[in-house]
């Protein structure tokens, strides 16, 4: 059995895989609306393959207990994929560097806060939405249009993510 360490999101660590979305100092950010209003500006890149559109949606994700078995994997090769909490909870983003086949070696988790959302680039294997502790509602900006956009790929190893204590 591997179990996986579960740390915290931050931009820098989650830069292979896409981009943190998040209202703080250290993005492009400033007064508007006659300075009523701060604007974090281009958080995220929406990729998408010619003849997609853009599709919002909203995701109601139930709890997943700890421990936690990880056995399988997805990745959207047509455009990206963001998930921004609605609710101000937590949750687990687990990713994976692109390869062929993922292995538990490959994988890392990251504990987000419920004011970060993630923005997965075009073919970056990931888990489907991990909520914490309670339903969860997530605002999800995806592709849509002709095409398979999901690949999945069960994992060989028993594969478990343990939470540490959290306040």
């Amino acid at each position: 059995m591997i179990r996986l360490a579960v740390q915290p999101l931050t931009a820098e660590a989650f830069a292979p895989f896409g981009q943190l979305i998040e209202a703080s100092d250290a993005v492009r950010h400033f007064p508007i609306n006659g300075g009523t209003t701060e604007r974090y500006h281009d958080l995220a890149r929406i990729d998408l393959d010619p003849g997609s559109h853009p599709v919002i949606s909203i995701f109601r994700g139930q709890p997943r207990p700890s421990p936690y078995e990880i056995t399988m994997m997805e990745r959207h090769p047509r455009g990206s994929q963001a998930f921004i909490p609605l609710n101000g909870r937590p949750y687990l983003v687990v990713v994976a560097v692109s390869s062929a086949q993922v292995a538990a070696a490959d994988l890392r988790v990251f504990l987000a806060r419920g004011d970060q959302g993630v923005n997965y680039a075009a073919g970056v294997w990931h888990h489907p939405l991990i909520a914490l502790d309670t339903i969860s509602d997530f605002l999800v900006i995806d592709r849509g249009g002709p095409g398979c956009n999901c690949d999945e790929q069960t994992l060989p190893e028993s594969t478990w993510i343990v939470l540490p204590a959290r306040d």
